[in-house]
């Protein structure tokens, strides 16, 4: 595996780097979600006038057609530059991907721009109250009336369905079928009778996950992915899209944070010195520099495989484990620094201000069940990865 960028890698970053300092519209307002996402709208527009919202999709498709490497660099410096997300990021990372690999032509003429532009919002509805993690055991139904299919259930942790037009939906079709049998991928309005999308307010005070509720909707035949029963290979590539994508983005905001981090230490007085100058600390520091360095190996390793293969694989998983970690552990180790000041929203007056480290505890806990649960993603790598037996 050779780390070194090519000349024309090199000059892909150069082209990055540059618009991305010249572009970027700053931090997020603070003003609550309705304005984020309207703010995330404005720069996704403004993405996908240079070519970068789809950069992961084919020319042909509207996308940029870059190499797998300049996907990860793009993603990168992005997260370097702390620029914000696109409103659509689901629908950019998932819902284009699946509805390219498993989408009839005249669903990808339907689709695609509109993902591209944010003017349709896309949600996931996999994780159900009492089927989160087994994905296949969900239980909303969803049976035939003629060229419809009508669709009752539960979906919860719905991120952004609110303002979704399309939900990307796994039902069961066959409750006869095996459980990973019986299921099929819908395209689902969201805007219709019969869905209802209420927000779950989180720990932070946000309303960013929802519980989704739908009482016989109706799907066409024509927005069923991949064909009637083949759900659930058709959400394994949803899936590894998403985490295959989390990677290089997550490592580059693990470096902001822990750069962040040493800034505290260094400013929180501590006895005759600061922070900084105790070993315990700066033990704690250094290993979770050895961890993020790790996981940055890590996906360079699961990016050339996935190069190699031409599709995401299960080593996507081991990167949303990692972060997770790393993150909940650096944001502790942040509140623990700042010790008496750690309750205040603010923080101590040389520390970091506006509350960052209580936010970004808070918001770090939603990290190890958010994309996967870490206990899922611990059993995916012992099968499909290291191949261990399997517990069941």
């Amino acid at each position: 595996m050779d780390l070194t960028l090519s000349p024309s890698e090199e000059e892909f970053r150069d082209e990055v780097r540059t618009w991305l300092q010249e572009n970027n519209p700053g931090p997020e307002p603070e003003a609550g979600l309705d304005e984020v996402m309207t703010f995330r709208g404005e720069w996704q527009l403004k993405l996908h006038a240079a070519g970068w919202a789809g950069i992961s999709w084919p020319k042909e498709y509207g996308g940029r057609g870059a190499t797998m490497i300049e996907q990860a660099i793009f993603v990168g410096e992005a997260a370097a530059q702390e620029a914000p997300s696109p409103a659509n990021v689901l629908g950019l990372a998932m819902g284009g991907p699946v509805v390219i690999a498993h989408g009839t032509d005249a669903q990808k003429q339907r689709y695609l721009e509109p993902i591209l532009t944010g003017e349709e919002i896309w949600c996931q509805g996999f994780s159900e109250p009492e089927s989160g993690s087994d994905l296949a055991s969900l239980k909303t139904r969803a049976v035939k009336d003629g060229d419809e299919w009508v669709v009752s259930g539960q979906k919860v942790w719905t991120t952004f369905a609110q303002y979704a037009k399309w939900c990307m939906l796994v039902a069961r079709t066959d409750p006869d079928a095996p459980k990973h049998q019986g299921l099929t991928y819908f395209l689902m309005d969201m805007e219709q009778e019969g869905v209802e999308a209420k927000p779950l307010v989180q720990i932070t005070g946000e309303g960013e996950f929802n519980e989704v509720f739908m009482d016989e909707a109706r799907i066409p035949e024509e927005n069923v992915v991949g064909g009637v029963g083949n759900g659930w290979g058709v959400a394994i590539t949803t899936l590894m899209n998403e985490r295959a994508g989390l990677a290089f983005g997550a490592i580059a905001q693990i470096q902001n944070s822990l750069r962040r981090l040493a800034r505290l230490a260094n400013e929180i007085r501590l006895g005759g010195g600061s922070a900084a100058d105790d070993s315990y600390y700066r033990q704690r520091i250094a290993q979770l520099h050895i961890e993020a360095e790790a996981m940055r190996l890590a996906a360079y390793r699961g990016l050339t495989k996935t190069m190699q293969s031409g599709i995401p694989g299960p080593e996507g998983s081991l990167g949303k484990w990692q972060w997770s970690d790393i993150s909940q552990g650096l944001n502790e180790l942040a509140l623990e620094i700042e010790g008496a000041y750690a309750p205040l929203s603010r923080g101590a007056e040389q520390a970091v201000a506006n509350g960052a480290w209580q936010y970004g505890f808070l918001r770090s806990r939603a990290n190890s069940i958010e994309g996967g649960t870490t206990d899922i993603l611990k059993n995916i790598i012992a099968e499909r990865v290291l191949g261990l037996p399997r517990l069941r």
